[in-house]
């Protein structure tokens, strides 16, 4: 690690021979797979972007010059590039983040890390430049994953329009998201991938003509004009160049002298640019080339030598989801599964090797996968659209106007609900029972336990008159929580036998066993309560306002925030329905919560059970000191 231990910043690479630039490269490479083999992260994308990022930085002069990531999670060897060589705590509380973060370096620009919209992101930022009259240099790298988004053509359609405004574009291609890129953008890029003949054309005959007398250079010089009928029939890369955009590459990604050269050829010509570059994700690394699933686009921790996990932990929720997605398969041919470019991930590769006629990849395209949806349930089937929490945000106009207004039957599977943790603010679940509760019709779903996952997602595609949506959590799912009996369609998880139980507490989700553990701390105090769980959290259950007028308080406790979420709407019911009961909600609170466990976070924002439990005693306590107050407040004439 000779060389990466004396880049402290990017213009220590100036002082570096090509030789060494491609030790360094090998030396970062080391680092990368020692790294975060203990920690976990994503290691596959950042070893595919050594060569590249070491040429931007020796291009470019960030951070006036502003590098942009699509998305962040190939920004590690940029990170090491700017600085920050201290990788011990990756992800953790007070380590660094697995993604651009502005707290940790001004080199940092971007910390969204939803793919697709780094090319809106530079359009703003090129325009400004415009207007400031700025010289800086605004360079946006996008994975050619990516570029499957809609928000990503939106831009470039945008960007085009502007022949003279400085924007550099590199498209990393390295044929992957997850998994292998699909669709027609894909296939494009195979062609140019594969296609040299005219690059080879073009050179031969310019040095033949321009050594043919009189009538070589300017007969060279009339093929030249008409370069782009040959690109359009040897190498179909007009695609680009129709939009109004100079298109550069194919460059090898991993060859630091020809990156270097097509960036300063882009660099110095004044309007924007795309340079096409070719690079292996997993690249040095056998075990991640060998991982043909997703060339291990993010590993837990794992042994640096074989690739293989440390340990392993139980049953998660995705595998249950998965498994039951193919049971359903088996029963009912018209289910048919979407996914946004994220099949393994979401649990949908064995649907995919049961049914491979009936599984739909979009691409990196949630509005599309929900429109599309709409136009499958109007025609006959049962989509499944299993997408992480945080990216159904994307799709909400969809859910709303296209899904719930036409009262379609689709099934909406939302993993990584609630605090996910480690990855950070832009890829916590927190959000989806709140944005979701105004939509008319729609049923959401929150299972406890792994039994409910597989009931509540039969119940879910029973429906099919309008849109529902079963939310689960990242990780390893518990032991089943068992009822003791019903309320409605609601589960009752604990009874009291006091006439009056103090307080009912509604849990929702993964959350039961801590609102069990709460109830348990409760009685400690002399403080009787009923758990419950309503299953389905929207619409509220009928039965639950009777059930909260037989206590003196109602709790809710939900891994989501508690602006607009279950305790909100549950509230809301009780009013309706004439119950006047306090009520006190428990969630997260609307602000966007730094990357650390999910257990630190959780303890963080107070949502535990001894820090809810000593909430609702004081609660409880306050209500028999007003009870009090009255009974010996002396009578008035």
């Amino acid at each position: 690690m000779d060389l990466l231990t004396r880049i402290k910043g990017p213009r220590d690479l100036d002082r570096l021979s090509l030789g060494e630039l491609d030790q360094l490269a090998e030396e970062i490479r080391t680092f990368l797979v020692d790294a975060v083999s203990k920690t976990g992260g994503h290691l596959g994308p950042n070893l595919g972007v050594v060569e590249l990022t070491i040429a931007l930085h020796r291009v470019f002069e960030s951070p006036k010059d502003k590098v942009l990531w699509d998305t962040g999670h190939q920004a590690y060897v940029h990170k090491l590039l700017t600085g920050r060589q201290d990788f011990s705590r990756l992800k953790m509380k007070g380590g660094l983040s697995g993604y651009p973060s502005r707290a940790e370096s001004d080199h940092d620009i971007i910390e969204n890390s939803h793919a697709s919209g780094v090319l809106g992101w530079a359009d703003g930022m090129a325009k400004a430049n415009e207007v400031l009259k700025k010289d800086d240099h605004v360079v946006a790298v996008i994975g050619d994953g990516a570029l499957t988004g809609g928000m990503a053509w939106e831009a470039l359609n945008n960007i085009a329009a502007a022949k003279d405004r400085p924007l550099v574009i590199v498209v990393n291609d390295n044929e992957r998201s997850y998994a292998p890129t699909i669709g027609g953008l894909a296939n494009h890029l195979a062609t140019l991938r594969t296609t040299d003949g005219y690059e080879r054309f073009l050179a031969r005959g310019k040095d033949f003509l321009e050594r043919t007398p009189v009538v070589g250079r300017p007969l060279y010089d009339t093929l030249h004009g008409a370069k782009k009928g040959l690109k359009d029939f040897i190498a179909p890369q007009g695609m680009f160049e129709d939009l109004g955009l100079k298109y550069v590459g194919p460059i090898d990604g991993h060859d630091i002298e020809a990156l270097e050269s097509a960036l300063q050829r882009a660099k110095r010509f004044g309007g924007p640019v795309i340079v096409h570059c070719l690079t292996e994700k997993g690249r040095g690394y056998t075990p991640a080339l060998e991982d043909e699933a997703d060339r291990f686009h993010a590993v837990g921790k794992i042994h640096p030598d074989t690739g293989l996990p440390i340990s392993t932990s139980g049953l998660d929720w995705t595998s249950v989801f998965g498994e039951e997605m193919v049971k359903l398969g088996q029963e009912r041919e018209d289910i048919v599964a979407i996914t946004a470019a994220m099949l393994q991930p979401v649990g949908l590769g064995k649907f995919e090797e049961s049914f491979p006629d009936r599984i739909y990849d979009v691409g990196i395209a949630e509005q599309h996968g929900a429109v599309s949806a709409a136009g499958l349930a109007t025609g006959g089937l049962h989509p499944v659209f299993a997408v992480y929490a945080t990216f159904l945000n994307r799709a909400f106009d969809q859910v709303l106007m296209d899904v719930a207004l036409h009262k379609c039957g689709v099934t909406f599977v939302l993993d990584r609900a609630g605090i996910t943790g480690t990855d950070g603010a832009s890829h916590n679940g927190m959000w989806d029972m709140s944005i979701l509760q105004c939509v008319p019709g729609l049923r959401i779903a929150a299972p406890r336990d792994a039994d409910q996952v597989r009931a509540q997602l039969r119940e879910a595609v029973a429906v099919d008159d309008a849109p529902t949506v079963v939310r689960f959590s990242k990780g390893a799912v518990g032991p089943a929580v068992q009822a003791v009996g019903k309320a409605g369609g609601m589960d009752i998880l604990r009874e009291t036998k006091a006439a009056r139980p103090d307080v009912l507490i509604v849990s929702v989700g993964a959350l039961a066993p801590m609102c069990l553990d709460i109830a348990d701390l409760l009685d400690a105090q002399g403080i009787s309560s009923t758990v419950v769980d309503p299953r389905w959290v929207k619409p509220v259950d009928e039965a639950l306002a009777p059930l909260a007028e037989r206590h003196r308080v109602v709790v809710t406790v939900e891994d989501n925030s508690r602006a607009g979420g279950v305790g909100s709407a549950v509230s809301q019911a009780l009013r309706d329905a004439g119950v006047d009961v306090p009520l006190r909600d428990f969630g997260i609170p609307p602000v966007f919560l730094d990357h650390a466990s999910r257990g630190e976070v959780m303890t963080e924002i107070g949502l535990t059970a001894p820090d809810i439990a000593r909430q609702v005693t004081g609660l409880v306590a306050k209500l028999d000191g007003r009870f009090e107050s009255r009974a010996v407040e002396p009578a008035r004439d």
